[in-house]
Parts: structure tokens; sequence; C-alpha cells
């Protein structure tokens, strides 16, 4: 019998180990608007690490396993390799009652794998992508589709426009946070499908990386654009119904073209690990929209409690709430 889901995910999955270390020096790099923070290590040198965590993670993974723990039916859509890592995988989307029929099995490419170095205020992502870079929609899969009311995008291979052709071409709601692979070529790129796309998602350097690989958005200098209320109005103007916009500690954006809605973080006594902290308010919000129909504030309050919760432990998906705990 065919199955019919809230939610099909569709993007990158991963399993990661995080390293925590407050050897790291940050420097400021403002000359450079797309890279205004560095982590330097001395180099050469070896560093000791007290902590770290293994776990999973993966846009698509992540959102998969908050919309269910939300109660929604999630299915996720990704690709993972023919290895010990990839049933880890499984098993960690099984244990979280996401369906699996959607999985893919790569016969070529090991499953995808993240190293994280982690200073206790933010963390870099060094990603091998491996079998997420294979990911394909069979005919099958494509039935699937069409029978989901939503279908939340993630990262995506490089190249990836006929699959983003075919997950466009069904009549669904589109949610979309778009990896490095769509972000890198600019408004250009992704242009038409932006205007259906029904909520577009991206941090504030997402957000900056795709307009200033934008020739006809060059105009504008760093100072505008370090404005998030100019940033959101630049992406809203290129077609997405909804954009959701985070800014790290400065919180998040909603801009609908009338509306614009700013929340600030809810402070932890103990913040462990941001890991996910995109994925999570992003979903929730979704998630929240769906449950108490469209209202605005109350959806990225629920989104900041989430947050507020996940940071609170190590890895992408430990501390995510229900939606009984959100509420």
């Amino acid at each position: 019998m065919l199955m019919f889901y809230d939610f099909i995910t569709i993007g990158g999955v991963t399993e990661d180990i995080t390293f925590f270390s407050k050897d790291g020096l940050i420097i400021d790099n403002k000359k450079d608007v797309l890279k205004q923070k560095l982590l330097a290590f001395e180099y050469g040198s070896k560093i000791n690490v007290k902590e770290y965590y293994q776990g999973f993670g993966g846009g698509a993974s992540n959102t998969a396993v908050n919309l269910a723990r939300m109660g929604f039916k999630t299915a996720c859509l990704a690709n993972i390799g023919n290895d010990a890592r990839g049933q880890r995988v499984l098993e960690n989307f099984n244990n979280n009652k996401i369906d699996i029929k959607l999985i893919n099995i790569d016969k070529k490419l090991d499953t995808g794998f993240s190293f994280i170095i982690n200073d206790k205020k933010d963390r870099i992502i060094f990603s091998y992508r491996g079998a997420n870079d294979n990911l394909l929609i069979t005919d099958k899969q494509k039935v699937f589709l069409k029978k989901a009311q939503w279908l939340y995008l993630t990262s995506l291979p490089d190249n990836s426009n006929n699959l983003l052709k075919d997950i466009f071409a069904n009549k669904n709601k589109i949610a979309w946070n778009p990896g490095l692979n769509q972000l890198s070529g600019g408004i250009k790129k992704i242009a038409g499908f932006l205007k259906i796309t029904d909520i577009f998602m991206v941090n504030k350097d997402e957000a900056l990386e795709l307009i200033k690989k934008t020739p006809q958005l060059s105009n504008y200098n760093d100072d505008f654009l370090n404005n998030c209320e100019n940033l959101i109005k630049i992406l809203k103007a290129c077609g997405p119904k909804i954009v959701i916009l985070t800014d790290g500690i400065n919180g998040a954006y909603i801009y609908d073209g009338k509306n614009f809605y700013h929340q600030a973080i809810l402070k932890r006594s103990v913040e462990i690990d941001t890991t996910g902290v995109g994925d999570a308010f992003n979903s929730t919000v979704l998630g929240a929209l769906l449950k108490i129909e469209g209202d605005y504030k109350k959806a990225m309050s629920w989104g900041m409690k989430n947050t507020a919760s996940l940071v609170t432990k190590f890895g992408a998906q430990n501390g995510l709430l229900n939606l009984k705990n959100i509420k």
C-alpha cells in the first residue's frame, strides 16, 4: 500500500565526529565579508583533545529526526554507502521512526562523514560527501514524492539541476535550505526554482555567499549586506513566498513580503555544541507553522526553544525535543 508522508526530507546524511578544543585562535577578518572570522591552530603542532563525540548529522537526517519527533510522518530520501557507517545511519533512522524505504545504497562510494572542530562557542565542519554526491531519484521514488505534503530540500550534489527539476515537478509544498553546491552559482543558477519555493531558509553567511556570487547584485556594499533586514528582503525579491534567515547569537528573522519578524535566542547556562542549530530551528518553525496555523511569532519561539535544548547536548540531534516538550 502506498504511504502518504507529511514530509520527505531530501539531501545529505552523515556520521559525525566532533573534537572539542579551546586551543584555537579566533581571527577577525572583516576585509572579507564571506570569511569574517577564522579559526586558527598553530601550524605543525599536535593538539591534545580531551573530549569528542560521535553521532549523526547531515541536513536531511537532522530535519527528518526533528520532524518525526514533532509527530509528523516522515521519510528521508538520501544516499548511503554499502558500509558499516551506512548501517549505523539506518539504525538511527529506525530508532527515530523515520521511514527508510527511500534510502539508496551506493555500491561505489562510502557513506558521508563529517569531522568537526568545536571550540565551545562555534564549530567548523569538514565534510566528506561520499555517497551523497551520487544522490538520484528513481521512477519508483517519484511516485512517493508526489504523495507527500511537503518536500524538505537540504544540501544536494553539484550539477543538481536535473535533480531539482524532478523535485519541483511535483505539486508539493517545498521548503529549501540549500547547500554550498547550490549557493556557489549565485541567484541565476537557482532563480527558476526560487520562484516556486514556499519557504527558503539560509543563515547569514549562506545569504551573503548567494548574493555575492550574483553579478547583478554586486553593487551592494558590505555594510548594506551585513544588515539582515536588507539581506532577507533581497532574497524575498528573488521569488520565494517566505524567507527564514538565521544569524547565530543575533537570532533569526522571517519575512513574507509584508511582515518582518525577529526572534532573539534563548540563553542557556550550559552551551556545549551548536552543530545542527540551523536545521533544528528551520524545521521546527516549519512544523510549528503547520501545527498552529501560520502564527509566525509562536513558530519562531518554538524554534528557539528547540535550539536552546539542542545546544545543551553533544551532536546535531541529541537535544531535539518532542512536540509536547516544545509546547
